[in-house]
């Protein structure tokens, strides 16, 4: 286990504890909890590529803990009222769909390698965004007149989470169509 493991496993451990933290009504502790997740997520690949240690485990892991923090605070910050729900459903129907093609490729013996668009980073920092806000949102002392900014980033949001649905399907679909071509020739 490397460093750039430990802090992906540190940010997986991290997921429960913010979702416990929401639920009790501690914004501030989970938005600090929140805060060293999105650290670990960026010291784990910057020294994973800076000290030569990636691994392959670290490859499986990265995007399961990226997948489970987002997945969990867009269910968490729903049910609380605190997101819209509309909203943690596209992201989320997002994630299930991209999971679902990644599971029929590999039962097909497609070969893929998972390389984030320039869309899908986007998405993922405005994810990130507005999960960052929603806590902002529940703090005291904050300005209830950002509400309609937030409203509009959760729009934004949604916009970039629907484009970048769209083109991993539309890559998923060509890998499969190139996979299952290769299999009628065998």
């Amino acid at each position: 286990m490397n460093i750039p493991n430990t802090l992906t496993v540190i940010r997986i451990v991290l997921v429960p504890v913010i979702v416990i933290l929401l639920i009790q009504g501690e914004y501030g502790k989970a938005l600090i909890c929140f805060i060293i997740a999105g650290v670990t997520d960026g010291l784990d690949g910057l020294i994973a590529r800076s000290f030569n240690q990636t691994t392959v485990v670290g490859a499986y892991l990265d995007p399961l803990a990226d997948k489970a923090l987002v997945i969990s605070m867009f269910t968490t910050l729903a049910i609380i009222g605190v997101i819209p729900g509309w909203l943690a459903v596209v992201v989320i129907s997002r994630d299930c769909i991209i999971l679902g093609g990644i599971l029929v490729m590999t039962l097909m013996s497609i070969d893929l390698e998972i390389k984030p668009s320039f869309v899908s980073k986007v998405n993922t920092t405005l994810q990130l965004f507005t999960i960052f806000f929603a806590f902002l949102l529940k703090m005291d002392g904050v300005e209830q007149h950002l509400h309609e900014a937030f409203m509009a980033l959760c729009w934004l949001t949604a916009l970039f989470t629907v484009i970048s649905g769209a083109d991993y399907l539309l890559k998923g679909m060509k890998l499969i169509n190139r996979g299952h071509g290769n299999t009628e020739k065998s």
